[in-house]
């Protein structure tokens, strides 16, 4: 089974092959709408999962500085919310389309190297000592991603409780709009019951 390193790395990763789907495929602006479409699907649910299942697991397992790591995440993902909430509301033919998604990947790609090389190493270190919670972890994870908002909602915030029940208000209105959106072809419609 995948700990919860393996599943931030790989949303991380299929973060990153969107984003380059977008910026390497200029002059293709079908190809552009449906990855970008894409990216924002997957970053406004890795974020929030992060928010409710990860961060609150900072805190509890690694004190004080657990706490300061988690809000400096916290800070960093309501930076890129903002963005992305101007990006998801763009189309592929607008002329900063690009640009916009370049604005984002700058913050984003240096928040997930921290928690890559720093953050979730500490939260392996601390969980290696209880046997298959990093595992149960990275299951609560992707349970938690089928049943959040699939658009950036900054307003929403970044700490549970509120940010949860806002979640479950905004996620239905979410994943029907999703259903008339363009997705790459691999994904006919984004169902988060299967990622």
């Amino acid at each position: 089974m995948p700990t919860i390193s393996d599943a931030i790395t790989k949303d991380h990763r299929e973060l990153e092959h969107y984003y380059n789907e977008v910026v390497n495929n200029s002059g293709n602006h079908d190809h552009q709408q449906r990855y970008g479409n894409q990216f924002t699907w997957e970053l406004a649910r890795h974020s929030v999962g992060e928010e409710l299942v990860v961060y609150p697991a900072f805190e509890k397992h690694l004190g004080a500085k657990g706490k300061e790591m988690a809000e400096h995440d916290r800070k960093e993902h309501h930076q890129v919310k903002e963005l992305l909430k101007v990006f998801q509301g763009m189309k592929s033919t607008d002329e900063d389309y690009v640009a916009k998604l370049k604005e984002i990947w700058g913050p984003l790609s240096k928040h997930m190297k921290e928690e890559e090389e720093g953050d979730m190493p500490a939260l392996e270190d601390k969980l290696s000592s209880a046997q298959g919670q990093s595992e149960s972890m990275a299951t609560a994870f992707s349970y938690t991603k089928a049943f959040v908002p699939s658009r950036s909602h900054p307003s929403a915030g970044e700490h549970p409780p509120f940010e949860t029940v806002m979640g479950l208000l905004t996620a239905p209105i979410d994943h029907i709009a999703d259903l008339f959106r363009k997705f790459p072809q691999e994904t006919i419609s984004p169902n988060p019951s299967t990622k």
